[in-house]
């Protein structure tokens, strides 16, 4: 994250977290609820925490419309019936379009034996599986990465034909980003992808302490 990065307050919980850790939604002309994952939308915005049992908990308890409307400061407010789902689809397309556009950049590479060439070379800062790769492709990787830096690797939370695709080549299983600030952009998108898919607990920096100066916005 950048430092100071500025603090948004999601509308559900109440928590204040780092604008690149929450998910923004704007809104449409027509009045409709939409996800903008990328945060880049024109006007007013709402912040969600990455958390999608606390959506769909407000939406089925008729806690969301409340919520929306004090953020946009209107009651014409709608959204889609899948607005989870759209959600869900808009994080795995911006993971999965920032890791391609990182093999392009020549800041990620594929392949067992690259990885772990670049794990011993000490440029591996971010590995990342598919959710479906094999346990002793991941375990051999993960080793290795954990000796030379005391870290494992991250599973996407799609398989191995969407990270293919993203990527422009044949059965990727395992990719490793090799810059850290490629690593910095990477984690951050695919962090907020896997909490909003219930596979991490987010760390959210609730204490004012942990916060700097940062201002808490609403756009």
């Amino acid at each position: 994250m950048p430092p100071n990065e500025p603090i948004r307050r999601c509308i559900l919980s109440g928590e204040r977290d780092e604008r690149g850790r929450l998910i923004r939604l704007a809104l449409s002309p027509d009045g409709l609820v939409l996800p903008d994952a990328a945060a880049r939308a024109p006007g007013r915005g709402a912040w969600l925490a990455p958390d999608r049992a606390a959506l769909e908990n407000a939406i089925s308890k008729h806690k969301l419309k409340g919520a929306l409307s004090r953020a946009f400061k209107s009651g014409d407010i709608g959204w889609p019936d899948d607005l989870p789902d759209r959600i869900a689809n808009a994080l795995q397309r911006q993971v999965l379009d920032r890791l391609g556009l990182e093999a392009r950049g020549g800041t990620l590479v594929t392949g067992s034996d690259r990885i772990s060439d670049a794990i011993a070379a000490g440029r591996a800062r971010l590995l990342i599986h598919a959710a479906d790769a094999a346990e002793d492709g991941r375990r051999k990787l993960d080793g290795r990465l954990f000796a030379a830096r005391g870290e494992t690797g991250i599973e996407l939370p799609a398989g191995r034909a969407e990270l293919s695709l993203a990527l422009g080549r044949e059965n990727v299983v395992h990719a490793a980003i090799v810059e850290k600030a490629a690593a910095d952009r990477v984690a951050t998108v695919l962090l907020r992808w896997r909490a909003y898919s219930g596979l991490n607990k987010r760390a959210v920096a609730c204490e004012s302490g942990s916060q700097g100066s940062s201002p808490v916005e609403t756009l």
